[in-house]
């Protein structure tokens, strides 16, 4: 369930402590790192302009290809070829420029002989399938085995004949001077968000430019050559097989008034795997043909072409100051500043562990580190145990620790589990001694009053020492308790044998005095009444909470700490029940578990 709350409740403000470390070489180190990070915040705010509202272009491309190629065919005729002949407009922002072919002409419909493969060859026309229509054949089979040469049969086809050889590309290649050959490229960009649109071709720009990486970077006229220059590409080899080029426009605007800078930079890149497309496909080619008449009879010149392919890519970001946007950076970027302390408090947190003193300075004790981050981390840590009903605190008044018992075997008394050690708490006992009320004159120093002494005529004498196994001072007593529960009470003061702690003048004082035990309690309740009847049991408690607070120093201790057996006896002994009944150990709830 919710716990029920009001409207008080809810229109409340909640905020962190902060505790400042005054300290020369962490205020140094913080605001080191604080200005580090303010360097590389600002850096980034003005070298990628995040004060800005990005948004991608919109783009349109065309391009024109000029020069002319000289082509000497096989009867040493020369041909020369133009922009028409050699480019081939694909779709989308691409063209294609062909450097090498292969020409079968004057082809004709009727039948003809297969070329020659392992697939087509046969001896008889059993080996030949009529109507079969193979991919890779160049017509439809007519299921007659006919010669192709004096010394080869195929099957024949009907299909335009006479049918392309398979055969490599000429070498060098026929077009090899299209190096040479210029292509203008007109982009024009559209930024609808900012309003903003314009072109790559400035005004007043030289029709005779060309493009050069240093001298003239704007001029949009590649030279094909030093375009496979700039990739370190030899176009006499490209030319052969071809290859697919990229030629990437990457447009970063700064539309500020102020700092406006809107210009394409220039880039090249080879996009196939030269490695993969020659060991199975080489190049790439495909075929075109260019139909005629001749004497009434329609035939054909097949080209398989080889060239280059361009895929012109343009992409970019226009941006303009957003004060939004700007807002939103500085805001994402506040979290930085919290490295350094994420930072200095992992170096105290480091550096104040055991295992900072046990192994990163085993011997020099002086000069470590640790102590101060020790102190550091006492401040600014508080450690909480787990409240389980099994735990326990005990303090043996000859040993420097407090002993934390999570678990408790049955039969067992808790003076022989050995526990966990934890550091025992510093206390100030100024405060204490303040509450201690100063000696009057004719004041009785007697523990008790006569009423008290009458009860205790009745009480057993001490146990002699020795008679209890578990008691290591001589003046516990056994456990009133069931046999299930009597191990919680089955404690001494001592780890080993010695003089009780209750022989001390210090006990005396702080724990036994009735007139400091009175006082603590006026102090805590100045309206108190102090009648007969629960004065005993009011002194009592507040005994108990003195000796937990001397022995064990803190409040999360307090609610588990379990009191030495002759301790618990001393303070019952001096301020005693009238039934002269205890319930012992209760529950786990500060200073209630005593009775």
């Amino acid at each position: 369930m919710w716990p029920c709350c009001s409207w008080r409740d809810i229109c409340k403000y909640e905020t962190t402590k902060v505790i400042r470390v005054e300290s020369m070489t962490y205020g140094t180190l913080r605001w080191s790192l604080c200005a580090i990070v303010f360097f590389y915040v600002c850096v980034g705010l003005l070298s990628d302009k995040l004060y800005q509202r990005k948004e991608p272009l919109i783009s349109s491309v065309q391009t024109k290809v000029k020069g002319i190629a000289e082509v000497k065919n096989g009867n040493s005729k020369t041909r020369v070829l133009d922009t028409a002949d050699y480019t081939i407009p694909l779709q989308g922002n691409s063209f294609f420029v062909m450097t090498n072919f292969i020409s079968t002409e004057g082809q004709t419909q009727g039948l003809c002989p297969e070329y020659p493969t392992r697939r087509t060859l046969c001896s008889t026309d059993q080996g030949c399938k009529k109507g079969k229509k193979d991919p890779l054949s160049k017509g439809i089979q007519t299921g007659k085995c006919v010669l192709y040469s004096t010394t080869q049969k195929t099957c024949e086809v009907s299909a335009w004949c006479p049918v392309e050889q398979e055969r490599d590309a000429p070498r060098p290649a026929l077009l090899i001077s299209a190096a040479n050959f210029t292509v203008l490229i007109k982009n024009n960009i559209d930024f609808p968000g900012h309003n903003y649109t314009t072109r790559n071709i400035l005004p007043g720009v030289n029709i005779t430019c060309m493009f050069h990486r240093t001298h003239n970077p704007q001029c949009p006229i590649f030279r094909l050559g030093d375009i496979f220059q700039e990739v370190g590409e030899n176009f006499s080899d490209v030319a052969v097989q071809s290859e697919i080029m990229s030629i990437e426009i990457y447009w970063n605007c700064n539309l500020d008034s102020w700092f406006h800078s809107c210009r394409p930079k220039y880039s090249f890149r080879r996009l196939d795997d030269r490695t993969t497309i020659e060991s199975l496909y080489p190049g790439y080619n495909f075929r075109f043909a260019r139909y005629y008449k001749e004497g009434n009879v329609e035939k054909r010149d097949l080209i398989k072409a080889f060239g280059i392919r361009f895929d012109i890519l343009v992409f970019g970001t226009g941006g303009k100051f957003d004060f939004i946007q700007m807002v939103v950076y500085i805001g994402s970027t506040l979290s930085y500043f919290g490295l350094a302390t994420v930072f200095i408090d992992f170096l105290i947190d480091t550096y104040s562990s055991t295992c900072c003193r046990t192994h990163v300075y085993p011997c020099c004790k002086a000069c470590e580190p640790c102590g101060v981050n020790e102190y550091y981390y006492r401040k600014k840590c508080e450690t909480i145990e787990e409240p389980k009903p099994t735990l326990k605190y005990v303090s043996f008044v000859d040993e420097p620790h407090i002993r934390k018992v999570d678990q408790l075997l049955l039969g067992k008394s808790l003076q022989e589990v050995a526990g966990q050690e934890v550091p025992r708490p510093r206390r100030n006992f100024t405060d204490l001694a303040k509450l201690s009320p100063p000696p009057q004159p004719g004041m009785d120093p007697s523990p008790a009053g006569p009423e008290e002494m009458q009860l205790l005529k009745d009480r057993p004498s001490p146990p002699s020492q020795g008679k209890l196994k578990w008691c290591c001072c001589g003046h516990c007593r056994p456990s009133q308790l069931p046999e299930g529960t009597r191990c919680l009470e089955e404690l001494c003061c001592r780890r080993k044998g010695g003089p009780c702690i209750t022989t001390s003048a210090l006990f005396e004082e702080l724990v036994l005095s009735r007139a400091t035990l009175r006082f603590i309690l006026l102090y805590q309740e100045p309206l108190l009444e102090m009648d007969a009847a629960t004065l005993n049991n009011r002194l009592r408690r507040c005994a108990y909470e003195r000796y937990i607070d001397w022995r064990f120093g803190s409040e999360d201790m307090a609610g588990f700490a379990i009191l030495p057996s002759c301790c618990r006896w001393m303070i019952r002994d001096h301020f005693p029940k009238q039934d002269g009944k205890y319930t012992g150990f209760k529950s786990p709830s500060p200073y209630t578990f005593l009775e």
